[in-house]
């Protein structure tokens, strides 16, 4: 008799789902019957730019060492993280994507007793890395959409270890200034390690988001969250960073497996931190984008939530699951974001103007159809 394999794992495990990426184009051609080269996906926060020639020119030129394993320390590329971002060498921890990074703390700094604060619409994978260790996961109910950053300090207690916070927040797009950060990490305890996730910074525009950065010095217990996957373009080569104390970095080592971001990763974060050209027209392309989509949705007389990332939420006033289901049979792949506890919502990528105009185009006739 086989076992009960599900009730053999991790308590904190079986309370999980599998988490769900946004559809890919050529299964819902299959499953549509639909041409691929037709779809347009504004699912997954993706650059809509495509890869950086120079990027390609790099990884081009590393091909000819796939037989080699890549460099385990990444030397290179935390060269370039160290100088660009004005810290040592040793502050730099390299990860298969910033998923990576949080999945580090979570063994290093969690385990069965202890807990992680974030808040209610946060980002999936915290609660995944918190409970899969068997640590509890304490979410936090969010306000106007975002992080209640005071809520989130009170919930800190003796047992707490990680606070997980975003900005800007994934999936509601929603942030805070830099009084409000640095009020809230005067507040927490030596002991807990805040992480703080800038997976969409670099779509900043005019110091209304604070710089991470800025604030290492002050807390010794602050590491900061970045990756190459957004604005730099390098989604499916998986290469994300860390940077916090030299000391949190050398725990988070110790657990990191070895090789984890791969040669040709690493050849082109390396090549993406230097193209600050490609950098620029991302985000115009994504400004511009934004304020297409605000109108379009104005031009519904639907709401949506202020963002700062390369994504924005809109609200249908309604459950959002039989538009999402219109909209592929349209050849447009959204995000559904019920799972988030946003059930009128769908989250939607910032692409270019024509992937823009053609989803709005497909939300009117959806919409229309009742």
């Amino acid at each position: 008799m086989s076992g009960n394999f599900l009730a053999l794992a991790q308590p904190g495990v079986q309370q999980l789902s599998p988490y769900v990426p946004g559809k890919p184009v050529d299964e819902l051609a299959r499953e549509l019957n639909l041409d691929p080269s037709k779809i347009v996906k504004l699912a997954s926060n993706e650059n809509p730019l495509g890869p950086s020639p120079k990027v390609l020119a790099a990884i081009r030129e590393e091909l000819t060492e796939l037989t080699r394993y890549p460099d385990g320390n990444g030397f290179a590329l935390k060269s370039l993280l160290a100088q660009n971002c004005g810290v040592a060498l040793d502050q730099v921890t390299l990860g298969n994507g910033s998923n990576d990074i949080l999945e580090l703390v979570g063994r290093a700094y969690l385990a069965p007793g202890l807990n992680a604060v974030f808040s209610e619409h946060a980002f999936a994978v915290y609660p995944i890395v918190t409970q899969a260790v068997g640590a509890d996961a304490r979410i936090i109910p969010a306000r106007d959409w975002g992080h209640d950053l005071p809520a989130m300090l009170a919930a800190i207690d003796a047992q707490t270890r990680v606070v997980f916070i975003a900005n800007p927040n994934n999936p509601t797009g929603t942030w805070f200034d830099a009084q409000a950060l640095n009020d809230f990490l005067q507040g927490v305890p030596e002991h807990v390690l805040v992480v703080l996730d800038e997976a969409y910074i670099e779509y900043a525009e005019g110091g209304e988001l604070p710089n991470g950065l800025d604030f290492l010095a002050a807390y010794p217990n602050l590491l900061v969250s970045r990756t190459f996957s957004k604005a730099y373009g390098l989604a499916s080569l998986r290469v994300g960073y860390g940077l916090s104390t030299a000391v949190v970095a050398d725990v988070l080592n110790r657990v990191r497996q070895p090789f984890n971001v791969n040669s040709l990763a690493l050849a082109a974060a390396c090549a993406a931190v230097k193209d600050t050209e490609y950098l620029e027209e991302g985000r115009r392309i994504n400004e511009r984008g934004m304020l297409q989509l605000q109108q379009g949705f104005r031009e519904l007389g639907l709401g949506w939530i202020p963002s700062r990332g390369n994504f924005i939420c809109v609200d249908l006033g309604q459950v959002a699951a039989p538009v999402f289901q219109g909209l592929l049979r349209e050849g447009v792949i959204v995000r559904p974001v019920a799972n988030y506890g946003m059930p009128n919502h769908l989250r939607i990528t910032i692409g270019l103007p024509a992937e823009n105009s053609r989803f709005l185009e497909a939300l009117a006739k959806v919409l229309a159809r009742g």
